[in-house]
């Protein structure tokens, strides 16, 4: 073979050595490109869940590749994962906590704060309970503080008009945001007494009460709208006369103590890197007005939704609330926040 031939020779191997780079590193990328995106994985807050689990039904229907998984583990319980960057959304039914802000930044987890819905805390009695149509404010705390242990174990120790009969308590367990909230605002502390039958499950609380005619539990509004035909709701008296929890009595800030917001945190380095997640979201607060309806929560305004998504879209990172979960906030309160934000 002559220089010239050699020269050819090289030459052509080159090519074909160029062409098969070529080949694999676009084989690399459509391989790449036809790998299903991660999955969108949610945790907390029961109450919540409701409402995202219609978002992603939803959202299902319009993107049929992402998968949206949604579990149960309670507000505080969701914080946990989300801090722990196993999340990348958390649901949540009181605002995030002072120690939850300070494990989220020793994770360096940045997070967006999105209100999307106003919740009525119920309390609920079985339809036997012919006694307690109404309860007070005191009433309620005389039966879960933490001095009520073994003690406030029969209806006529709460008012001696009610029958001598066992008081059975339902309620939710210590990593539940609806815990959390009902015992500031009704106890005062951040403890309650410990002897009811505990979950963070909702559900479980509602079968609980649904069995036991001397019954007593408590959890969010939409959890009652579903089961009316098997519970009744309690009005509760702060000072003003009974109430009655309703999309109504909430909306013109009258069920007090016991309205409150539901929120949504989103991962800030999730949502910036992973499109699918941005997607899920803006999907979320696009549709959150109609869906809360649906499963039977308070809507917030529009303008509430529009300035949730102006901060998801300008990057607006924090919390409005400082560790705190705003006791007796009202929907025009919580508006006004978002645009001090």
């Amino acid at each position: 073979m002559n220089e010239t031939q050699k020269s050819l020779a090289i030459r052509a191997g080159a090519i074909a050595a160029g062409v098969a780079c070529i080949a694999l590193i676009s084989s690399f990328a459509q391989s790449r490109q036809a790998s299903p995106p991660q999955p969108i994985r949610i945790s907390g807050s029961s109450t919540v869940a409701p409402i995202t689990n219609a978002i992603a039904r939803d959202y299902k229907r319009s993107v049929p590749d992402i998968q949206v998984d949604v579990e149960v583990t309670g507000t505080g319980g969701g914080f946990k994962k989300f801090c722990a960057g196993e999340t990348v959304i958390s649901n949540a039914s009181r605002p995030i906590n002072a120690a939850e802000m300070q494990a989220c930044d020793q994770a360096g987890i940045r997070y967006y704060e999105l209100p999307i819905a106003f919740d009525a805390l119920t309390v609920v009695v079985h339809p036997e309970n012919t006694w307690a149509k109404d309860l007070t404010v005191e009433d309620l705390k005389k039966i879960w503080e933490p001095a009520a242990q073994g003690k406030i174990t029969n209806w006529n120790q709460v008012r001696s008009s009610y029958p001598d009969k066992p008081l059975r308590l339902f309620g939710p367990g210590r990593d539940s945001g609806t815990f959390d909230y009902f015992t500031e605002v009704i106890v005062g502390k951040t403890e309650s007494r410990p002897d009811y039958v505990a979950s963070e499950d909702d559900n479980t609380l509602v079968q609980g009460v649904r069995q036991d005619p001397n019954a007593l539990g408590y959890f969010g509004l939409a959890y009652y709208e579903e089961n009316q035909q098997a519970l009744q709701a309690v009005a509760i008296d702060s000072g003003k006369g009974p109430v009655i929890p309703s999309v109504e009595t909430v909306q013109k800030a009258k069920y007090q103590p016991l309205a409150r917001p539901l929120l949504i945190y989103v991962n800030y380095k999730a949502a910036q890197e992973r499109p699918e997640v941005s997607a899920f979201v803006q999907f979320y607060l696009k549709n959150a007005r109609s869906l809360v309806s649906s499963v039977g929560y308070i809507p917030l305004p529009d303008e509430a939704y529009h300035i949730g998504y102006v901060h998801f879209s300008g990057s607006k990172v924090g919390t409005v609330f400082a560790g705190q979960s705003n006791p007796n906030l009202t929907i025009s309160e919580l508006l006004r926040q978002q645009k001090a934000f």
